[in-house]
């Protein structure tokens, strides 16, 4: 990445030729001036031309980052080399990536990545499955990410250095909305950050790039605890498949107990429900495409009962036999097929995004008043909640810890469902030793 630092402008000079530079002011004592300008490759207006902007800070702000507003300091706090695995086209194919993290601003934590689950969303986005979240090249996957903490900003209050800390799906958002003050930043009325594939509006308006790398940085608000309790490699995949499924189970008052339970699938979101679901003492009825999975559902997750969906016969002994069912399957699929295993008052709650759109019948929600939700992810404050929660209970992933050159094979199983349950990389022990963080 080609980067000009400390730039001056003069505000007569108007807009910068040949995509240069950007304007700045220049001429306070306050911002001196001092500008980044990098090339980049979001190509998202004509205007942009491949530059970003960060603005200069207030000269008492400088100060006190620097020591003094000159260009050598402010150059030394703004770059930090990181390195990891980007996807470069829609092939998805990942390959080494260096690029550079922000430094700490006064609410910022910077950790190393220890580990980092593989999240089935990662697949669709290197891919550009999403139309609604279209790609961004180069794009660093992850939002499962675990660490230890190695700088904190100075009004950070509630970590330290060698904390053990976690990322999930949501790195800012506006914090001033109605959702956000009520701690679903998921559901942010303006706009929430992804933990990659996106742009940071509220920092610098930077492409976010996710775990797949040696480092992160994120504000303060943002980041979780891992509690002692659980394994850091298995209690990366919490930090997405935990709280998809948590979310929507204490929402609908599943918590509650006594209720009869469905899941359809047994991956790493399928795993987590019904762990869960157990530990909130409910009736588990596992259902999946696969007779060869009745085994490890009934042993390893005390399922009471197994139904394979493509058995007429099972499906048809089933019916009306449930309360609830997480839905985490994000192929293409029918509704209907599911709709008849639920009793008056149902419900059905999606949590896995397949890329088509689903068709509902009319008649299965009125002939029983059943209903058909969804849920996103979890808000920061619920999914600290999760976190303690497992700890509690010592609930974790079942995972296939892998080296972070091995991702590519790893989508390709993943397309198979060929894991259990959950792929995390490990990072720290896989990251060449010339790109490690000192």
């Amino acid at each position: 990445m080609l980067v000009r630092r400390g730039e001056k402008i003069r505000e007569e000079e108007g807009r910068a030729r040949n995509a240069s530079l950007l304007r700045a002011p220049s001429n306070d004592i306050g911002s001196r001036g001092l500008v980044i300008a990098e090339v980049c490759s979001c190509k998202l207006s004509e205007e942009c031309k491949g530059l970003r902007l960060v603005l200069p800070l207030e000269r008492s702000e400088l100060e006190l980052r620097t020591g003094a507003p000159n260009r050598r300091a402010w150059q030394n706090r703004m770059a930090r080399e990181c390195w990891g695995y980007a996807a470069f086209d829609h092939s998805g194919t990942m390959k080494p990536f260096r690029f550079t993290r922000r430094k700490c601003r006064s609410e910022d934590i910077c950790f190393e990545v220890k580990y980092c689950g593989i999240c089935h969303t990662d697949l669709h986005q290197i891919k550009d499955d999403w139309k609604e979240l279209p790609a961004t090249y180069p794009m660093v996957p992850g939002h499962e990410v675990v660490g230890i903490v190695c700088e904190v900003g100075r009004d950070v209050k509630t970590f330290k250095p060698g904390d053990r800390i976690g990322v999930g799906c949501i790195v800012n958002s506006c914090g001033q909305c109605d959702h956000c003050k009520r701690h679903l930043e998921q559901y942010c009325e303006r706009k929430f950050v992804w933990t990659y594939n996106d742009k940071d509006i509220y920092v610098d308006g930077n492409i976010t790039y996710g775990g797949y790398s040696t480092l992160m940085v994120v504000p303060e608000r943002y980041a979780l605890k891992i509690p002692e309790a659980l394994p850091l490699d298995a209690a990366a995949p919490l930090l997405c498949a935990g709280v998809t499924v948590y979310s929507p189970m204490k929402h609908y008052e599943m918590e509650k107990g006594g209720k009869n339970f469905g899941v359809i699938g047994l991956g790493g979101l399928g795993f987590m429900a019904a762990k869960f679901a157990k530990a909130f003492g409910m009736r588990i009825t596992v259902i999946s495409t696969s007779p060869s999975k009745e085994q490890e559902a009934r042993h390893a997750l005390h399922a009471d009962h197994f139904v394979v969906s493509t058995d007429p016969k099972q499906m048809k002994a089933a019916e009306k036999s449930l309360d609830f069912i997480i839905d985490t399957v994000s192929a293409e699929h029918s509704m209907d097929q599911y709709l008849p295993l639920l009793r008056t008052n149902g419900k059905i709650i999606l949590v896995g995004i397949p890329s088509k759109p689903l068709e509902v019948s009319a008649f299965n929600l009125h002939a029983a008043r059943r209903c058909v939700g969804g849920s996103l992810i979890g808000g920061i404050r619920e999914t600290q909640e999760m976190l303690d929660f497992c700890g509690k209970h010592h609930i974790f992933c079942k995972i296939e810890l892998i080296p972070i050159g091995y991702v590519n094979e790893a989508m390709v199983r993943l397309v198979k469902s060929d894991v259990k349950y959950r792929f995390v990389i490990d990072v720290a022990a896989s990251t060449p030793p010339e790109f490690r963080p000192n």
